[in-house]
């Protein structure tokens, strides 16, 4: 066991995938559209509304009555994600890095069937992540409760802002039917349930409640992000939106996790002042290879930094405040849309 444990989300600072998305768009007509309209609602409830009890990231618990409509199984989720796994570049390299360097976890909002094939993609040992356990074999519809859900897809598409329409078949109708049993049972792990998470990872590796990095993109990375920051730790937004950036004490606006890896390896020797104080040298020397030399910065991060990046091309890494907050947010919001497309970067 190392002293600081690094966390981080899966989709954005890992991957490019937002995989409840791709499914949807690939098994159900109109998934696409219905998946954002539906995480539009997911961001509406946490964020405006506040309702209470409510975790951010439900929309994964939103668009399983389609998934059931479409009859999909586990071995369907398995199957389309070992076979649509598109990584941040380097995002391997980082995670071989930090095997040597600080205990290490991935905390997702994603479904398990998606994480364990990422896990085996990258090499990572799945028993250090947590995620959304679905199992869609236990799922079912009736006839009856079929057609209602159809119907109900209809409606949310042609009716894309009616959020007391929502209201009325997810938190009404919905429960009146007997998958309802199984889908409330379902512990998302978004917002709330990350920071959970959090607790769980700092009592099992018995390291103090400031010795952790997390790095998050999106709203269900809030709460973490939050009471890392709070309880000064690292907390980084990786091409994150507006969310992640209004919370977060740290922004990397990168196409490459190599960029995450110098941060990485700044605090695994060091505290969070000695990391603070090597952004703002980064962001004022102009011979970077000095400074990445002078603040000892791993031999392969360094090579493979200066490999990636050339002179006029660094990624942003800098500390949040009120001055530059909106400056970052553009480049942050467009190399999001710019590496991940802009319907998944687009994405609560």
């Amino acid at each position: 066991m190392f002293e600081k444990s690094f966390i981080t989300d899966c989709e954005g600072p890992l991957t490019l995938n937002d995989n409840a998305f791709e499914m949807c768009a690939h098994f159900i007509e109109n998934g696409d559209e219905l998946f954002k309209i539906l995480s539009l609602y997911d961001d509406y409830l946490a964020d405006v509304v506040k309702k209470e009890g409510y975790k951010v990231g439900n929309t994964l618990k939103f668009i399983l009555p389609f998934f059931v409509l479409e009859n999909l199984k586990n071995k369907d989720l398995v199957e389309f994600s070992k076979n649509n796994i598109y990584a941040i570049r380097d995002s391997k390299f980082l995670l071989k890095y930090l095997k040597g360097a600080m205990n290490s976890y991935i905390v997702s909002t994603s479904y398990g069937q998606y994480i364990e094939a990422l896990s085996n993609y990258m090499e990572f040992p799945f028993e250090n992540t947590y995620y959304t356990k679905v199992d869609m074999d236990v799922l079912s519809l009736n006839d009856e409760e079929s057609a209602k859900v159809a119907e109900y897809k209809n409606q949310i598409l042609d009716n894309p802002e009616d959020y007391e329409l929502f209201d009325e078949i997810f938190f009404k109708e919905i429960p009146k039917m007997g998958i309802y049993e199984k889908i409330k049972e379902i512990d998302v792990v978004g917002g709330l349930g990350k920071k959970l998470a959090i607790d769980d990872i700092i009592e099992k590796d018995k390291i103090d409640i400031n010795e952790m990095l997390y790095i998050g993109d999106s709203i269900t990375d809030v709460e973490p992000l939050q009471f890392a920051h709070e309880n000064n730790g690292i907390s980084i937004s990786f091409n994150g939106n507006e969310y992640p950036l209004k919370v977060a004490e740290i922004a990397i606006v990168s196409p490459s996790a190599v960029a995450t890896a110098v941060i990485a390896n700044v605090y695994a020797d060091n505290d969070r002042n000695k990391v603070l104080r090597f952004i703002n040298d980064y962001n004022s020397q102009n011979d970077l290879k000095e400074l990445f030399d002078e603040y000892k910065i791993n031999e392969e991060i360094k090579l493979k930094f200066f490999e990636v990046f050339d002179d006029e091309d660094y990624p942003i890494i800098k500390i949040i405040d009120e001055d530059n907050y909106d400056e970052i947010l553009k480049e942050s919001v467009y190399m999001r849309n710019n590496i991940r497309g802009e319907d998944i970067g687009g994405l609560g």
